[in-house]
């Protein structure tokens, strides 16, 4: 049988191929695919032993997340998903690996559910935290845009757990800003992050908690080196774009039924750079009321 790890490492975690995006709208927060050779379902790939593709199809991922493969194998502590991560080749960062080892993603998400399982969990509100897989490629997309004393901004924070990693990544000397619009989730962001180890920033007030339209981010600790997006925008926010810091980088998924994960790098000269780094699927970044009826 083929080396597990090997495997993932040819056939997961990059851009889908332009055929199978038609069925991207089956998938919630999937891994990225990547193949590096012809064809994809090599003999030595078919022989592993893999869980049913037709099941695949109509469940979170258009093949597989790292869920299968280790989400119910005894995944049961904080340093344990961070390693299985790191084993398949989501985290290769040591800066990255060490902050989500440092806030306990199990604070963040809601009583009784499978709190280190790689899939995303709702959080009430129709509203939902993003899988593990997915934080660790927006920390490593932003990680040289979170060094001491930056500033970063968190759009759709949720349960703050993002927020948090960034606020450990800039230290006291910068600033983390979450912005969310359901209040009832932004009070207990901030209840989750009292009890995390990036309680003591919150005191000092490197870390804040903000109700909010994210779509007009929160000028007031603007310029941002770091942007981060957890909610699919039709189109590219100008007003994120606006409070974007020259040299610094937003990441954000972008579209409606198909998504991509852009990278929008500010040039010195505030010129824009945009790449695409995978297709993703996210709930949408919307109005409150919105979010709220659908």
């Amino acid at each position: 049988m083929m080396n597990l790890s090997s495997t993932m490492k040819a056939y997961g975690c990059r851009y889908c191929v332009s055929p199978l995006k038609q069925l991207l709208h089956t998938t919630n927060h999937h891994l990225r695919f990547r193949p590096r050779s012809p064809p994809l379902f090599s003999s030595s790939f078919n022989n592993l032993k893999l869980p049913n593709f037709n099941l695949l199809l109509t469940y979170n991922s258009l093949f597989f997340t790292t869920e299968h493969l280790w989400g119910r194998s005894g995944m049961n502590t904080n340093k344990k998903m961070v390693e299985h991560l790191q084993q398949y080749g989501v985290i290769s960062s040591e800066k990255v690996a060490r902050v989500m080892e440092t806030i306990d993603r199990a604070l963040f998400v809601p009583d009784r559910t499978p709190a280190y399982a790689d899939c995303p969990q709702e959080i009430g509100y129709n509203a939902t935290i993003s899988a593990p897989h997915m934080h660790a490629t927006c920390l490593q997309l932003l990680e040289e845009k979170l060094q001491p004393g930056m500033h970063a901004l968190d759009v759709g924070s949720g349960t703050g757990y993002l927020t948090s990693c960034f606020a450990m990544m800039v230290g006291p000397q910068g600033r983390a800003i979450g912005v969310e619009h359901i209040p009832e989730l932004v009070a207990s962001s901030i209840n989750n992050i009292e009890k995390s180890a990036a309680a003591p920033l919150l005191k000092k007030g490197s870390l804040s908690m903000h109700v909010g339209d994210g779509r007009e981010g929160w000028p007031e600790c603007a310029p941002y080196d770091a942007i981060h997006v957890g909610a699919a925008a039709p189109e590219m926010p100008q007003a994120l774009l606006d409070q974007l810091k020259p040299g610094g980088r937003m990441v954000i998924p972008v579209g409606n039924i198909f998504q991509d994960l852009k990278v929008v790098d500010k040039n010195p000269d505030g010129s824009i750079s945009i790449r695409s780094e995978s297709s993703v699927r996210y709930v949408p970044l919307t109005s409150r009321d919105a979010q709220l009826q659908s």
